[in-house]
């Protein structure tokens, strides 16, 4: 069991990182799969391997610092109520907040969590006006396509019916379906983060002049380490265009894991970084064991860089996917 007193604010200020970076929160209900995301999303961890994740029991601070992606996510447990003012300064956590994500277990009975989301949502606005709120409607692979849409629309309509009869309608949330074991969560992190990237519009402009004097029918630009893409031209986004540019970052990064130079290139040397800061996360908080790779680390020879990657894949369908790697 841990008191509120564990998590007073005055502990969350002596652990926060001094920036100007905008945070991302992650909140919800204990086992909603807050964690879980955060580690497959950001630390690379196999989906499988969260099964053995512990419950959060504090906030766990993470600095994402790549090309135009820069901002702090912070994971918090789902068992304590952060806007007990007794406890805790809601501006402090709240005041540089740049989108709220809450999670729900569309597989569990969610009406507690729909009572904390309502909560949640109201306490944060009054704090900060501009926070964007996102709700991710989670572990939804194992429902059929009817029960996801009947989910979906059974959230929002509850949701939107608590702000109207609190005359709070003029908050808006946005809804997406996710599952960890598919591309809907890097899908449903791309748009979230997009709203927080100043450059996108010109992202998207510098996209559409590229297809247009190139032929290309679809362009994305892509974090490769996560996955997420931070810009995609104007023409609607078709999610299997979307999982056919993943997939082949994928190939790619295991291709040159197996036949580049020692050392790699900056995608797979940022991909190695992440992954090795995962497992000593994972020691020194949730779960299993990183002996291995902490003994990987100590036998590291100087890394070495190569050119900046490029591909080019045929598709039996006749489609190319052309994959080039540029660095800000």
């Amino acid at each position: 069991m841990h008191n509120e007193s564990d998590f007073a604010t005055d502990t969350v200020i002596e652990d926060q990182v001094l920036s100007d970076k905008p945070r991302i929160l992650l909140m919800g209900l204990q086992r909603s799969g807050k964690s879980s995301i955060q580690r497959v999303v950001f630390g690379k961890m196999p989906p499988n391997d969260t099964l053995y994740l512990e419950s959060t029991t504090k906030i766990q601070k993470e600095d994402i610092a790549r090309s135009f992606i820069d901002f702090q996510i912070w994971d918090f447990p789902g068992q304590i109520d952060f806007f007990d003012e007794m406890a805790y300064d809601p501006q402090d956590i709240f005041g540089t907040v740049g989108a709220l994500i809450f999670v729900i277990d569309a597989q569990d009975d969610y009406s507690e969590a729909l009572h904390r989301l309502f909560t949640t949502v109201t306490s944060a606005y009054r704090v900060n006006p501009n926070i964007t709120f996102e709700v991710l409607i989670h572990k939804v692979d194992g429902l059929s396509d009817d029960y996801k849409i009947d989910t979906q629309r059974d959230v929002q309509q509850r949701m939107s019916d608590a702000l109207a009869d609190a005359q709070l309608e003029y908050i808006h949330l946005t809804y997406y379906l996710t599952s960890i074991y598919d591309n809907s969560i890097y899908e449903a992190f791309s748009k979230i983060i997009q709203k927080l990237i100043r450059e996108l519009p010109a992202l998207e402009n510098l996209l559409n002049v590229l297809c247009s004097n190139s032929g290309i029918d679809k362009a994305y630009l892509f974090d490769t380490l996560t996955k997420i893409y931070i810009a995609t031209d104007s023409s609607p986004v078709d999610m299997q265009s979307y999982e056919l540019c993943s997939d082949m970052i994928d190939v790619c990064i295991d291709v040159e894991c197996i036949y580049g130079a020692q050392g790699g290139s900056p995608m797979n040397l940022s991909l190695m970084d992440s992954t090795e800061r995962y497992h000593q996360e994972i020691t020194n908080g949730n779960g299993i064991d990183s002996e291995s790779v902490i003994e990987q680390q100590e036998e590291e020879k100087p890394k070495q860089y190569e050119t900046e990657a490029s591909s080019l894949i045929k598709l039996d369908n006749g489609d190319v996917l052309y994959m080039r790697e540029v660095n800000r």
